[in-house]
């Protein structure tokens, strides 16, 4: 393990370099095309072999030398967010309106020096890394492309490592059990005939039955939900009508819905839908319920969980490990890999003061670099641990 603590604190220099690079470029989901050149062609220099998934994902491959042993998936994703970078650092984002303000700059970093490591040390273990730079996690798009290509199928089990500003350096969280929640968009549509208000009598209101509909799709959590249970039903956009004088003809909602459990998470879609179409009849409108998949809850194998506690146990730069926290309402697509296969996802401290203590999605959002190499040593020690299971 002193090797590899030695090889990752090597390759801090090289680290920084690349993370800056990419937070000096983001580019949105979907079209990070310049991040996976850049991507390849480190890997290239590495001489690892890769293969592109869809327009900008990349699949690095590396084999072990000792022959055939399991398939672990390492996931870091590449995108960055449409947002202003307001850090006034040396390195911020030459494109406006872009920001690497969630930390994937430090996960495609990670990923890389990991990638490094583990082929200078391919000759010790048997087996095969899969390190899936991932585009589009803000969208939940980017996982669906690496599941849709039939290139990951045979993996026995994944992982990734988010950065948290929440947490100081040196901070390890991981947890078994769900740990993120799912998130469906929904966008419902209300058509109505339009009429003087002075004649309602003529119409068939959209804006009234729309309202109705946010106010009844408030009851699912308190009414349907079981009380121990978590979840969130939520609309935050209403768009209804033309003019204060006549009855709408049309309604847009749309809103979102959160859940930590599969059962729960289809409950919520099935309530969702009925309740829309139920008021709609009620009122004489007709109704569109449209859904968007962004994720599935991130549900932690609890072998797994446990395994990778007592890995970052023996990274010395790791001082405090988290075993127990709050489940996050926010999602992520790393989801998708878990769908019929065991993993694990864990969050490490990249916090150690006011500038680098921004939530992620701020404008000011930033890491303390510090974090880099003990991603890096983290991932390649968890690697080989479970290689070697």
């Amino acid at each position: 393990m002193s090797q590899i603590k030695e090889k990752a604190q090597a390759l801090t220099e090289e680290l920084v370099a690349l993370r800056r690079h990419f937070h000096e470029n983001p580019e949105s989901s979907l079209k990070e095309y310049k991040t996976a050149e850049k991507i390849q062609e480190e890997l290239t220099k590495l001489k690892i072999p890769f293969e592109k998934i869809a327009d900008t994902g990349t699949l690095a491959i590396i084999k072990g030398g000792k022959g055939e042993g399991k398939t672990i998936l390492l996931r870091a994703d590449i995108d960055a967010l449409e947002l202003p970078d307001c850090t006034n650092k040396p390195y911020s984002s030459k494109n406006e309106g872009l920001n690497h303000a969630c930390g994937h700059d430090a996960h495609t970093a990670m990923g890389l020096g990991a990638a490094k490591v583990l082929n200078e040390l391919k000759d010790t273990f048997a087996g095969t890394v899969y390190i899936a730079f991932q585009p589009a996690e803000e969208i939940g798009a980017g996982a669906k492309q690496f599941v849709a290509s039939g290139k990951i199928d045979h993996i026995d089990e994944s992982f990734a490592i988010h950065v948290n500003s929440g947490l100081p350096v040196g901070t390890f969280a991981v947890q078994g059990g769900p740990v993120n929640a799912s998130c469906d968009i929904f966008k419902i549509k209300v058509t109505g005939k339009s009429a003087h208000v002075g004649r309602p009598h003529l119409g068939h209101d959209a804006l009234v039955t729309a309202s109705e509909i946010v106010v009844a799709l408030q009851t699912i959590v308190s009414r349907e939900v079981e009380p121990g249970d978590r979840a969130v039903v939520g609309v935050g956009k209403l768009h209804a009508g033309t003019r204060y004088n006549i009855v709408a003809n049309d309604a847009l909602l749309e809103g979102t819905i959160r859940a930590f459990s599969h059962t729960t998470r289809a409950h919520l879609k099935e309530a969702v839908t009925r309740i829309a179409q139920g008021i709609a009849i009620t009122h004489r409108c007709e109704v569109e319920v449209d859904w968007y998949d962004a994720a599935a809850p991130v549900i932690n194998t609890h072998e797994l969980a446990e395994k990778f506690q007592l890995v970052a146990k023996t990274v010395d730069s790791i001082d405090h490990i988290i075993t127990k926290y709050e489940l996050a309402m926010g999602a992520d697509d790393f989801a998708d890999y878990l769908v019929g296969k065991p993993g694990v996802y864990g969050l490490l401290g990249s916090q150690s003061g006011e500038e680098t203590a921004y939530g992620h999605h701020h404008e000011k959002f930033d890491i303390d670099e510090a974090v880099l190499p003990i991603g890096v040593e983290l991932e390649v020690n968890y690697i080989l641990n479970r290689l070697a299971n």
